[in-house]
């Protein structure tokens, strides 16, 4: 069974910075892509930024340059590190394992989300 534990939230002002971290268990064969999501109240749950297995990166086009999504694959961890935070990016964070595949290698996993508010 797959599980991810993100943390690394917390409450920072406008301009400060935070890492997240994802710690995935449980073993798959399958490929997959790494992903981190955020909804803030209100809103609907939106892509942030994601990373293949090869290292390809994709970003949300208001957090290019502020964002940085890698992985340790040793320790089964990926991280997001944000700086220049604005209020805007005030919102639960999730971490997503998609499966890329068919049959028992298709699906998603997600983690509990971690909480990350910036005030002005």
């Amino acid at each position: 069974q797959v599980q991810l534990v993100e943390s690394g939230g917390g409450s920072v002002q406008a301009g400060g910075s935070l890492r997240l971290s994802c710690v995935v268990s449980g073993y798959t064969y399958c490929l997959y892509t790494m992903s981190w999501y955020r909804q803030a109240p209100g809103k609907e749950r939106e892509f942030v930024s994601s990373i293949g297995m090869r290292g390809t990166t994709s970003y949300k086009d208001s957090v290019k340059g502020r964002f940085t999504i890698s992985q340790d694959s040793a320790k089964n961890t990926v991280y997001l590190q944000m700086n220049s935070l604005k209020p805007e990016d005030t919102a639960i964070y999730y971490c997503k394992r998609l499966l890329v595949g068919s049959g028992s290698c298709s699906g998603s996993y997600w983690g509990q989300g971690t909480q990350v508010t910036v005030s002005s």
